[in-house]
């Protein structure tokens, strides 16, 4: 039995994303891989870190506390809260996607805008409660 010709096809495998029109909805997909990657990569190495420092004894955890309390570490440490914020709201929102909901257009668009805002607006309320005690 002889095998049929195949036609070469100009098309691409799979859709990539020089064909997508990017939208709010793209943006926050790709943010919240972005902020999971960074907290597991970063967080866990200050997590690592502080838990060291806890067992290492009085000089240890002073030398973290050094470094978390400078600007440096104050950075970090708020990109780390606006990176769980940011993470935590686009997974509620992906839970309300699983349920069925939010699938209209204007509301996927509405509440992919609205996902980063609220993440601003807990990280800057978590931050202000922390420096104003």
């Amino acid at each position: 039995m002889a095998q049929a010709e195949t036609k070469p096809n100009n098309r691409p495998l799979s859709p990539h994303l020089s064909i997508w029109r990017w939208g709010p909805a793209m943006a926050v997909s790709i943010l919240h891989r972005v902020t999971g990657d960074g907290m597991a990569l970063v967080g866990l190495g200050v997590l690592v870190w502080w838990l060291a420092a806890l067992a290492g004894g009085e000089a240890s955890f002073a030398a973290f506390t050094a470094h978390a309390g400078a600007w440096y570490g104050d950075v970090v440490l708020v990109g780390l809260s606006w990176a769980f914020f940011t993470h935590m709201a686009s997974g509620i929102r992906h839970f309300v996607l699983d349920l069925g909901a939010g699938y209209e257009l204007n509301s996927n668009a509405l509440w992919s805008w609205i996902t980063p805002l609220l993440a601003l607006v807990a990280t800057a309320l978590f931050w202000a409660a922390i420096w104003l005690n």
